[in-house]
């Protein structure tokens, strides 16, 4: 994992960034009504830097979902990308 990190919250211009996750950042990401962008992260390096730290997968994806995901903080809350086919997201988005 990187050693630079920010701490969560907003930096000088608005950007809300996630605490110790510099290493899975990808870029900005916009929608419709957020004025600010949203700050956009690997879901796979996110977990691989847990798993990094001494996590089990098990224990990172359960991590992750928990502290990480379950932390909504506001509209400028980070997203979290997971790669995949569009086949794999429709298949995934049918199952619910």
């Amino acid at each position: 994992m990187s050693d630079e990190t920010h701490d969560e919250g907003r930096d000088e211009k608005g950007l809300m960034l996630a605490d110790g996750l510099d290493h899975a950042f990808l870029g900005l990401m916009q929608r419709f009504n957020v004025l600010d962008p949203i700050a956009c992260y690997d879901y796979d390096r996110v977990i691989q830097g847990f798993m990094a730290d001494g996590m089990t997968e098990e224990e990172a994806v359960e991590f992750f979902e928990f502290n990480v995901i379950g932390a909504w903080v506001g509209e400028q809350t980070p997203c979290y990308l997971r790669r995949m086919s569009l086949d794999e997201a429709i298949e995934i988005a049918s199952e619910d």
